[in-house]
């Protein structure tokens, strides 16, 4: 891997993304505005609006990056830009870590944006420290990022690349623990929660929801999840092709 390539690689990305209200408007506003809904919504019940609220924090940063990062990917995949790019000096690992670092970038700003309007705006009430909640979101994002960029080899269309999304994001919504414990579920629906990301995601902020200080769960979850974001940028690489077949 080379730094200036890495650089030019996520500055070009970042241009792109500042020409396009549109994509800054669903990484930036649209978490803000449904966890402000979120909250009138739990209005007359603090305690549950603090427990979503916060496990929201993790899930919307990996959905919105998963989203944009497949499309914008896709675009370029199919345009042919992908493939003239890698019959230049650039390497694979030079590109899956441009793409991280400049969607990185927006999920710091997305991160920080819906973490502060949360609980400063919106008053939720979380024992441990802000800037753990902000690393999950952090993490979140770049593993969203990273199965964005897997997923978009397999889809030959924005529609279909979109379509990944009911097989890839919502199962780990419904198994993740946001709606019952893990393990009230089905032993079956149990396993396949213990082996998703996003169950780990959702764990880490209700470590920091209960307690003042760190723990170990806390770790534990924070490295799985950057473990699983650190695969999947690999398999991302694995599947860029310097000629289209």
């Amino acid at each position: 891997m080379n730094a200036a390539r890495t650089l030019a690689t996520a500055h070009r990305v970042l241009r792109q993304l500042r020409h396009d209200p549109r994509t800054i408007a669903l990484l930036i506003l649209v978490p803000v505005l449904l966890l402000v809904i979120l909250f009138y919504v739990f209005d007359a019940d603090r305690a549950a609006f603090d427990r979503i609220g916060s496990s929201l924090l993790g899930i919307f940063p990996m959905v919105t990056m998963f989203l944009v990062t497949s499309i914008a990917t896709l675009r370029e995949r199919t345009s042919g830009t992908l493939e003239r790019l890698l019959t230049m000096p650039l390497g694979k690992g030079d590109l899956i870590a441009g793409y991280a670092l400049a969607f990185g970038a927006f999920a710091v700003v997305q991160a920080g944006v819906a973490t502060g309007v949360a609980l400063w705006f919106l008053d939720l009430d979380v024992a441990g420290s802000p800037w753990f909640l902000l690393l999950v979101a952090l993490l979140n994002a770049l593993l969203g990022t990273a199965l964005g960029l897997f997923v978009s080899a397999f889809a030959a269309s924005e529609f279909q690349a979109v379509q990944f999304m009911p097989a890839m994001i919502f199962p780990q919504i419904l198994l993740c623990g946001l709606f019952a414990p893990r393990d009230t579920m089905q032993p079956v629906l149990e396993y396949a929660s213990n082996v998703l990301p996003m169950s780990y995601s959702v764990d880490g902020m209700e470590q920091v929801l209960r307690h003042t200080d760190l723990t170990g769960d806390y770790w534990r979850d924070i490295v799985i999840v950057a473990a699983y974001a650190i695969g999947l940028l690999g398999l991302g690489a694995a599947t860029l092709r310097r000629r289209t077949a």
